[in-house]
């Protein structure tokens, strides 16, 4: 695994919160040249690092202003459980991330539909149409206080 220097880790910091932000910008607030930070920025894309830039929608504008955090608990314990579930969830434009995890459940997924009634839907009709599934848990979000996902 590769460290990071303290000024990858500034210039990762702050395309973190602004992944628009010019070079020059950039160059500026973390004391380099902006050549020198456009070299490192590269090289942290081309690492891989930087996987990938994202914009971040403000759900309410969109139509998705219902949130919730599915726990999901599979009938079978087996990798080929595991994968024919991975391959259902990934066609369901509702999940928005989908994590395998430790615990009584295989997998927290986070859902953002319009409402209670689009999420009845994709709890009956998607999550409920897979044959793997043995549990549901859902927790509405109420709000977010913190929320750094890009």
């Amino acid at each position: 695994m590769n460290t990071l220097d303290p000024k990858s880790e500034e210039i990762l910091r702050i395309l973190t919160r602004d992944g628009r932000i010019s070079n020059i910008d950039l160059a500026a607030r973390v004391n380099l040249s902006p050549s020198a930070c456009l070299r490192r920025v590269q090289e942290l894309e081309r690492s891989g690092v930087i996987t990938a830039y994202r914009a971040v929608t403000d759900r309410s504008k969109v139509g998705k202003t219902f949130a919730a955090y599915v726990g999901v608990g599979l009938a079978e314990h087996s990798k080929a459980a595991q994968e024919d579930f991975e391959r259902a969830i990934a066609h369901a434009s509702e999940v928005r991330e989908c994590h395998n995890v430790t615990g009584m459940i295989e997998y927290l997924l986070r859902v953002e539909v319009a409402d209670i009634a689009d999420y009845k839907r994709f709890h009956a009709d998607v999550l409920g149409a897979i044959p793997q599934v043995r549990s549901i848990t859902t927790y509405v979000v109420m709000g977010s206080p913190k929320d750094e996902r890009a």
